[in-house]
């Protein structure tokens, strides 16, 4: 995808319009970063004529825009929404079906997804019905005239399974139905959906791609107008919209998303395949390990085979060793979340997922002993040793 001259795009590289796309020098000022435009409100010369593009912050701002045209050009979308979080983001999509509408979704979604669809979408109307394996299931599952979307994580959180997002979208097309991809794990250096016959990328922002764990955000990006036109209407008329600053502190982390995604995949590859030789490990997850059962389709749809900062392991002793593995590690940080410069570490079935009932969750791979790490962009030498430390400490005290 390109570059990006009067908001067009032109053939460019990743990193260049992570640094360029939406960032046009300021035309009074000259300044080559953008100021931030906290006004909440834009005078006009008449009625009804506003001085310039602006009328009223949550209908639109300059920071925002310029925001979703960088995550458009490097999605390879035509446009972008910014949204006040990833969970937003899924709100708002969800609100775009009519009541009646039903939902085919990955079964190892993340736990907040979870939750909106099982216990607020199902309120308005919204049917979901999670699948183990989409891949083989996705035909059957459909209901003819219900069916309007086919939700994919891919890797998925957080046992990082992959779906052939290609293969989904043209058996969804045939039947007419959308499909959207979170995109979070991946970011958009690693993965871009809509190459692949998506219809709508989503981020929680919030993680790679603003990646200093300072701003809560949520983004899709798509290519049609009809999309367009009903999702400005809702991100307008429900008013889930970030504010200038995290919009400016987004895109200031977007320019650096390739060197921070590079790092954090060479990171995680070495903790991978230090965990993949441990004794004290039962398995690995990661889509970067030739080990990983679908590692053809990450050789297929991410960026050089490149497996991402992103993996979980089933650790031996059970739950008591998977939450004092979190508590003797001295770098990677017990906390929820995932994505920015520091490493981080949690267990899914107590943490993050706690909210899904146990069968779900252990159907979908998410035992009490699969720990989640986020690979930050700390030397490797460090995380490595980082990792044996903590499994020696956390087995040992479980057999003791």
């Amino acid at each position: 995808m390109g570059s990006f001259e009067n908001g067009q795009a032109t053939e460019r590289r990743f990193g260049t319009l992570a640094v360029h796309a939406g960032s046009p020098h300021d035309p009074s000022t000259g300044a080559v970063i953008a100021p931030i435009s906290l006004s909440t409100t834009f005078a006009q010369t008449s009625v009804g004529s506003p001085v310039g593009l602006y009328e009223y912050t949550r209908s639109s701002n300059p920071n925002r825009d310029n925001f979703e045209a960088a995550i458009a050009a490097v999605e390879h979308g035509k446009y972008a929404l910014a949204f006040s979080s990833g969970s937003a983001t899924t709100a708002v999509i969800l609100q775009s079906l009519a009541a009646g509408s039903h939902i085919v979704s990955v079964s190892d979604v993340y736990g907040g997804t979870h939750r909106y669809f099982t216990k607020v979408a199902n309120h308005h109307g919204v049917d979901v019905t999670f699948s183990p394996a989409i891949e083989e299931e996705v035909e059957k599952l459909i209901r003819p005239n219900e069916t309007k979307l086919i939700w994919i994580e891919t890797p998925s959180n957080p046992t990082l399974s992959l779906v052939n997002i290609r293969a989904v979208s043209e058996i969804a097309h045939r039947h007419g139905i959308l499909v959207v991809v979170d995109n979070t794990f991946m970011s958009p250096y690693v993965q871009n959906p809509l190459t692949h016959g998506a219809d709508i990328v989503v981020h929680s922002v919030t993680k790679y791609i603003n990646g200093h764990s300072d701003v809560l955000m949520g983004v899709a990006a798509f290519n049609s107008e009809a999309l367009k036109e009903r999702l400005t209407f809702l991100q307008n008329a429900i008013g889930a919209v970030p504010s200038p600053f995290d919009c400016w502190l987004a895109h200031r982390g977007l320019k650096t998303l390739h060197l921070r995604a590079r790092e954090a995949t060479k990171n995680a590859t070495i903790v991978a395949q230090a965990l993949e030789s441990s004794p004290h490990v039962i398995s690995v997850n990661y889509p970067g390990l030739d080990s990983h059962a679908q590692r053809a389709i990450a050789l297929k749809q991410h960026r050089d085979g490149m497996g991402g900062g992103m993996l979980s392991f089933r650790i031996k002793g059970g739950k008591e060793a998977a939450h004092s593995f979190c508590q003797h590690t001295k770098i990677f940080t017990l906390a929820e979340s995932l994505g920015g410069v520091e490493s981080l570490c949690e267990v899914p079935a107590s943490m993050t997922h706690a909210g899904i009932p146990r069968e779900e969750r252990e159907a979908a791979g998410v035992y009490d002993d699969l720990v989640r790490i986020s690979c930050g962009v700390e030397d490797a030498e460090d995380l490595h040793a980082d990792v044996l430390k903590a499994l020696e400490l956390a087995v040992a005290g479980s057999k003791a």
